[in-house]
């Protein structure tokens, strides 16, 4: 499995990098939170756009990102509008949708892009594109709120979007059991030693699927979600907490 490095950090080895969320509102409480954010010295800060309440206004969304990484010359900035299908919060259009993910492309002032592993293909492929023409790298996800599905389903999922051309493939499911969270890692400890040539990131979400949070250097995921000022999935965890996991586990394996 290949790395990626961007800019001054490398996923793919060594201690899971660190994602925390910004989730205000507004411009003001925005420009707040980042330097609450940016104080606990994350990896990759996530913009999540879809709480952002301008998001409509695809020149407020760039200006946004232009403030954001003049805050942040020097973190990794990941844009992110989460699907109401997926657990964001605000329901859009597909066809704006694209249009807020092209926008924040052509701004070059973002690092990282998310782009949901399901919508209509051609969109996705031409998104993973203009992002590649744009020096951008994609985060190809799917979420599931309701489920785990089967190991070899995870498996596929992760396998279609290093088809599509994502950069670092992601999945993100809900357990109703222990067993739901062995299936997660199982499938991670696969797709790790079997199908993957690039980094991946997998979670298992809600306090049971804790672990997948803490452990991804064991099993294989690259990267794990903290909570800053506010969590953006359940079982996340204060930053400070996952960092001294995460360097345990990294200096006794």
């Amino acid at each position: 499995m290949q790395t990626i490095t961007i800019k001054d950090v490398t996923i793919g080895e060594g201690v899971p990098k660190i994602i925390v969320p910004l989730m205000a509102t507004t411009e003001k409480e925005l420009l707040k939170e980042v330097e609450t954010v940016h104080a606990l010295a994350p990896d990759i800060i996530e913009w999540r756009a879809d709480v952002y309440e301008e998001v409509e206004n695809l020149a407020a969304v760039a200006e946004m990102i232009a403030k954001l990484k003049r805050a942040l010359p020097r973190t990794l900035l990941l844009f992110t509008f989460r699907s109401h299908k997926e657990g964001g919060k605000k329901e859009i259009t597909d066809e704006l949708y694209f249009r807020l993910l092209h926008t924040a492309i052509r701004t070059k002032a973002i690092d990282l892009v998310d782009v949901e592993l399901f919508f209509e293909e051609s969109k996705v492929k031409e998104t993973v594109k203009l992002a590649e023409d744009n020096g951008v790298y994609v985060i190809m996800c799917n979420h599931d709120f309701d489920k785990t599905p089967e190991k070899e389903e995870i498996i596929y999922r992760l396998r279609k979007m290093q088809e599509l051309g994502a950069h670092i493939p992601k999945i993100a499911v809900m357990p109703q059991s222990v067993g739901d969270l062995l299936v997660l890692l199982d499938a991670t400890h696969t797709m790790k030693t079997k199908y993957a040539d690039r980094p991946f990131i997998t979670m298992s979400m809600s306090g049971t699927g804790l672990v997948s949070r803490l452990a991804g250097a064991v099993f294989g995921s690259a990267c794990t979600f903290g909570a800053g000022k506010e969590a953006s999935a359940p079982g996340q965890i204060p930053v400070s907490q996952l960092r001294s996991v995460l360097e345990i586990i990294d200096q006794n394996i």
